[in-house]
């Protein structure tokens, strides 16, 4: 019987903990042949909290972790009696992950998306600009382009208004 990747599900939040858990439980019982790899999905997002960029790490699936097994009584006990493991999807007959899906999950975890921003600007919103050449003007946002992370904002420069193209770290919400 070969290995195939299966879904565990854990509590939301444990599947860190799961993994080093299981990891443990596979190197004590000398089950490295059958279980190789644990995979946590995860990819880097970048949040704006009190004007400060903050890099996080942001799971595809909360509460599921992927395990490529050889899924025999063994490991199906093994995985199943793990703490904050709640069981496999599928249940007592887990069915495997097509291989195409896990290749395009794993091409995402390391190529890793160009990191999201996490901040909502809206137009005609008042910022001030905090970084680069025109820090510390204040304007209005005309267009916001969430693909590319990039605003433009209407600046005043000697009493005529500009158009500025700025990455979302540039600028803060007035309050």
């Amino acid at each position: 019987m070969g290995k195939n990747w299966y879904v565990v599900h854990t509590y939301s939040g444990f599947e860190e903990k799961v993994k080093i858990s299981l990891e443990e439980k596979i190197e004590n019982r000398g089950l490295q042949e059958k279980i190789t790899k644990i995979l946590i999905p995860t990819e880097r997002i970048v949040e704006l909290k009190a004007g400060k960029k903050k890099e996080s790490d942001k799971k595809f699936y909360p509460g599921y972790i992927l395990v490529e097994m050889e899924l025999d009584d063994e490991t199906w006990h093994m995985v199943k009696s793990t703490p904050r493991v709640t069981g496999f999807v599928g249940g007592k007959n887990p069915v495997p992950i097509p291989e195409e899906e896990v290749e395009i999950i794993i091409q995402q975890v390391e190529k890793g998306p160009a990191p999201q921003v996490k901040m909502q600007f809206q137009k005609g919103e008042s910022v001030r600009i905090m970084d680069g050449p025109f820090s510390n003007f204040n304007g209005y946002v005309e267009d916001v382009d969430m693909d590319h992370g990039r605003l433009r904002v209407m600046v005043s420069i000697f009493g005529r208004q500009t158009p500025v193209e700025l990455n979302f770290f540039q600028v803060e919400k007035n309050t």
